[in-house]
């Protein structure tokens, strides 16, 4: 069973909260459903799989996915992600903001994520301007 502790420490060294933002002057055929993608995800090797699976039952949500990695000297890995908004906003930030994560740089990672949540949870992501501010915020991530 996985306490909160234990997460925390995983996160610190293994997880990642990032936004995949949509470049409106960038043209090309990719047509993505979103234009702000927020993602909270940690990846690992497969031998450490079930990791991941205990995560998904901890919280309740998220996904795992099978990663393939054809770089040499790297393994194939899996991930667990959680995409969804309404889980992101009431699952993964509620329980990061009652258990503090220790290293100074994902701690401002996950500041500037709950920023840009706030942004999309107010529509800013529908616009070219919000969608500027988020880039901007998020090339202050790790």
């Amino acid at each position: 069973m996985l306490t909160p502790e234990y997460i925390i420490g995983l996160i610190d060294g293994e997880g990642s909260f990032t936004v995949y933002i949509v470049d409106s002057n960038r043209s090309n055929n990719v047509q993505r459903r979103a234009k702000a993608e927020p993602r909270f995800y940690v990846k690992l090797i497969e031998k450490d799989k079930k990791i991941l699976y205990d995560l998904k039952d901890y919280f309740g949500c998220g996904n795992v996915y099978f990663q393939r990695d054809k770089r040499a000297n790297h393994q194939n890995c899996y991930r667990y992600e959680v995409a969804g908004r309404n889980d992101l906003n009431k699952i993964i930030i509620p329980f990061f903001l009652k258990h503090q994560l220790k290293f100074l740089s994902k701690q401002n990672d996950f500041k500037i994520f709950c920023r840009i949540m706030n942004m999309i949870n107010s529509g800013q992501h529908l616009t070219n301007n919000g969608l500027l501010k988020m880039k901007k915020l998020k090339q202050k991530m790790h």
